[in-house]
């Protein structure tokens, strides 16, 4: 501060005592008489003290040259207008026996503001304009998608950001919509889309294109393909809200699959999920799987009073529990808790001494053809670790009770899913006579999450390929994991006990794009580089998921993603209390007497008949 002091006073003494003398000679035309230039040099010393003692009034020297703005111009008029106003008031007092000119207090004001303000702006196009034309560096062209307000926040921060400067000249905006018109922006030109993006790159030469972080994933993909025919590199600058979630750091990244998928940003109800959340006592089921753990994050910003991690997993526990204590550091109201949801003594213990007053169960077994093989580990995890953290919520007085289900749920043609629709029902029964809000959410594929469909491929293409798709038709809904798990806490915050939440998942992807959309972003192309096989549909898979039952499809919104069945009829506690103890005996006996027990369940439930012995897999 000192050195910058000693550089800035000196510049601005000059500056004002130029102005003041000035003043003098515009009003008298350049012929100033003597006894006026005595009345110059004997108030000079006093009109400085004025205008430095209204510079630092207005913090005049603390604001910045580099990056100087609209709200620091203003700070220059109001100190030059406060000093001229000062000057005046005092010419009556002060200055009685020397008074200046009113009309040289006017002109002063006008130079001065004019020196000042000439001084900051030079100070900025120096380094803007002059500088990099001055500096000869190779620089990488670069157009910026779009000319919405997050897409000249990408042109401030490339200006922003002295590494960035140097590595992208800009060479305009290309408008998407179709009124586009030919205008400028920041001094760089604006491109309507229509003039075709062969044409554009053969007008600017440019080799990259910069997207913000918030386009929908429809847009990323459909530019990511036309640019990578014309080699030109696409690349996204993330928004304010992942640098403040610390996903990204302020940098320009390429484009990843989360970006294809990404959807409007949701609007949530922050008051009724601080209502539910905040300042209330959380327990997370499977806190160290995916959902669970972005559970976890998402949960620990709202401030609950405190959060109880439990999974079985010790491994997924102290990675977890390194990533919160290395961020936040050890928390009294935060706890790793390691066991089962089988173990009911650990489950009492827990309820017992964290008395949870909103519960998230997210522990399940997912893998759908690994389950095929494991029906008996499919029943008593899903099934009856449901079973036996609703009960513990029930019994000791939890407040809310969100189940995490899936898809597959729906008219289910693999043990996965007939698992979770049973828990579903599980849950309904239960919700009929206990005083705990009982809730399911259910959804699709999530994106990276352990040992999906996304990894698997990295991995292949990583090896060189090839990537196996069971079928080109293959469909699936996918959403990122982050907004799923807020969907999660939303439908938690604001459902109907013993209802189904469903998320609206968007429009189903194909396996094969989404395997093709990899290659692209590794780098590579399709089949030149990396190739895809067709190995089948596995055991226990359909070529499209569902969300709805029949007598789901008029669900009701309760938010603008997120839509609630109707009550179930015609459930009977007792009959799944039965159910149940079947399936209980079943387990016991053989894989083939469980999966025998699990389909004559489901059909008591589902509208049509669920595969009794799985799909062949395909050679």
């Amino acid at each position: 501060m000192r050195n910058r002091l000693a550089a800035i006073l000196p510049a601005y003494l000059a500056l004002y005592a130029a102005c003041y003398g000035l003043a003098f000679g515009i009003r008298f035309d350049f012929a100033t008489p003597d006894e006026y230039e005595g009345v110059a040099w004997t108030t000079l010393p006093f009109v400085l003290a004025v205008k430095f003692l209204w510079c630092a009034a207005t913090r005049e020297w603390q604001r910045t040259y580099r990056y100087v703005t609209v709200v620091d111009l203003a700070a220059v008029a109001g100190s030059s207008l406060g000093a001229a106003a000062t000057l005046l008031a005092l010419n009556s007092t002060i200055l009685h026996g020397c008074p200046i000119p009113r009309s040289v207090i006017c002109v002063d004001f006008a130079l001065t503001l004019l020196a000042v303000g000439a001084l900051r702006t030079g100070y900025r196009a120096h380094h803007e304009l002059l500088r990099p034309r001055l500096v000869k560096r190779k620089k990488q062209r670069a157009l910026i998608y779009g000319v919405r307000r997050s897409s000249l926040a990408i042109l401030r921060m490339l200006q922003a950001t002295q590494s960035l400067e140097q590595t992208y000249r800009l060479k305009g905006f290309v408008d998407p919509s179709e009124q586009a018109q030919q205008s400028r922006i920041g001094g760089l030109p604006v491109f309507p889309i229509r003039e075709g993006w062969a044409a554009l790159k053969a007008q600017t030469k440019a080799r990259h294109l910069l997207i913000p972080g918030g386009t929908p994933g429809r847009i990323v993909r459909e530019l990511l393909h036309v640019c990578s025919e014309l080699q030109i590199r696409v690349h996204v600058i993330p928004m304010v809200d992942d640098l403040v979630d610390g996903r990204f750091t302020l940098s320009v990244r390429d484009v990843t699959v989360s970006d294809l998928l990404r959807r409007e940003p949701n609007q949530l109800d922050l008051e009724a999920i601080q209502h539910c959340v905040t300042d209330r006592r959380v327990l997370v089921t499977g806190g160290a799987g995916s959902i669970g753990s972005e559970l976890c994050r998402q949960l620990w910003e709202l401030q609950p009073e405190s959060l109880t991690v439990f999974d079985q997993s010790e491994y997924g526990v102290f990675c977890l529990e390194r990533e919160f204590y290395g961020q936040y550091g050890p928390q009294p109201n935060l706890r790793f808790v390691v066991g089962d949801v089988l173990d009911a003594q650990a489950l009492d213990r827990v309820f017992s001494e964290q008395r949870p007053q909103v519960v998230y169960h997210a522990a399940a077994y997912k893998h759908v053809p690994l389950m095929e093989e494991n029906p008996q580990a499919a029943i008593v995890n899903n099934v009856f670790g449901t079973r036996a953290v609703a009960d513990a919520a029930d019994r000791w007085g939890a407040e809310r009770f969100v189940q995490i289900s899936t898809d597959k749920a729906v008219r289910p043609s693999s043990v996965m899913g007939a698992t979770k629709l049973v828990a579903e029902r599980y849950v309904q029964a239960l919700s009929q006579t206990s005083d705990t809000s009982f809730m399911i959410v259910r959804f699709g594929n999530v994106l990276n999450s352990m040992g999906s469909v996304v990894p698997t491929f990295r991995r292949q293409i990583e090896a060189g390929g090839p990537i196996t798709v069971t079928d080109p038709e293959m469909k699936r809904f996918f959403m990122t994991i982050p907004e799923a798990v807020q969907l999660v806490i939303q439908a938690g915050a604001i459902g109907p006990s013993g209802h189904v939440m469903i998320l609206d998942m968007g429009e189903p992807v194909r396996i094969v794009d989404l395997a093709r959309d990899l290659i692209l972003l590794s780098g590579l192309r399709y089949p030149d580089d990396i190739d895809i096989v067709f190995s089948g549909v596995r055991p226990g898979e359909k070529l499209e998921e569902e969300l709805f039952y029949p007598q789901e499809s008029g669900a009701r919104p309760i938010h603008d993603k997120i839509f609630c069945s109707a009550a179930p009829t015609g459930l009977s506690a007792m009959g799944v209390l039965s159910d149940l103890s079947m399936l209980e005996e079943a387990c016991g006996r053989s894989a083939a007497a469980a999966r025998s027990a699990l389909t004559e369940v489901v059909e008591k439930h589902a509208d049509r008949t669920w595969l009794k012995t799985p799909a062949r897999r395909a050679a």
